[in-house]
């Protein structure tokens, strides 16, 4: 099954689909409110796809909620092992969509895809979009078997930028990675060896990702000889970076990791950085 899924796909409309509207900020409820795709289930990046943030320094903006509360939440969405998940976001999937689908694949779910180009794709295809909520019968929680699956820690994200035959790369915008603006975060830069590739250069000028040969491309040129199991993603807050691990996949690309805490917690550990290229 391919990680993405067009807006005509009739797999969208299927009653047995469960359709995610993925949004974040402060107003994620109130755009939800204000148009969403039919039986579409309302999802928040920072109530439901993540933890609350105790210390930013010790995982991050958005750290990964633990999987008992995660197996919960898709409980309530009525998710089963078996069910077929589609996400959308209103950010051409660059932020919580591609968020949930990762965090759906750590835990084993193959059966989940991303909307192709997000909101405005369906907007563009003129699908009538709905303003009431919709609430799914609930399931008991999700059987999770084991932990996250793909993800690594600080040291080792550390440890792989300075190693030949390992890879971080980070998906930030250029003038972020060359610390020339931060807008979130405390401190400016990038993490020493780590190389930038924006999340931005995945989609084409309608906001959907361009062709898998493109994006294979681009990857292997970026990746060059390591090998995929040693490279490792990040962002800001590992939310963005699974823009790219989603696009990996598209391209057939798998192995690739997630450095969850990115650099919202690496900037805040007082830990080596820099602003070249």
């Amino acid at each position: 099954m391919s990680p993405l899924i067009e807006i005509n796909d009739p797999a969208i409309t299927n009653p047995d689909s469960v359709i995610i509207d993925a949004r974040g900020g402060i107003d994620s409820l109130q755009r939800y409110l204000a148009g969403h795709l039919p039986n579409a289930i309302y999802a928040d990046l920072d109530q439901h796809l993540a933890a609350k943030v105790i210390d930013a320094a010790m995982g991050g903006r958005h750290p990964l909620p633990d999987i008992e509360t995660f197996g919960i939440l898709l409980g309530t969405f009525g998710i089963f092992p078996e069910s077929r998940v589609i996400i959308y976001d209103d950010k051409f999937a660059a932020n919580s969509a591609a968020r949930l689908w990762w965090m759906l694949r750590a835990i084993g779910h193959t059966k989940v895809q991303v909307l192709n180009g997000g909101l405005q794709a369906a907007i563009n295809s003129g699908v009538t979009l709905n303003t009431q909520p919709f609430t799914p019968a609930p399931a008991g929680p999700y059987p999770i078997k084991d932990n996250y699956k793909g993800t690594v820690t600080i040291e080792e994200t550390g440890i792989a930028a300075q190693t030949d035959d390992s890879l971080v790369i980070d998906v930030r915008e250029t003038p972020r990675y060359l610390g020339q603006t931060e807008p979130i975060d405390l401190v400016a830069g990038h993490i020493p060896g780590a190389i930038n590739l924006p999340y931005i250069l995945n989609l084409d000028a309608d906001g959907k990702y361009l062709a898998p040969e493109t994006l294979r491309k681009a990857y292997d040129d970026a990746i060059g000889n390591v090998q995929y199991d040693k490279v490792t993603v990040h962002c800001g807050s590992g939310v963005t970076a699974c823009h790219t691990l989603l696009g990996m996949a598209y391209a057939g690309i798998k192995g690739a990791k997630l450095y969850v805490g990115s650099w919202s917690e690496w900037s805040r550990r007082d830990l080596p950085l820099a602003t070249d290229e």
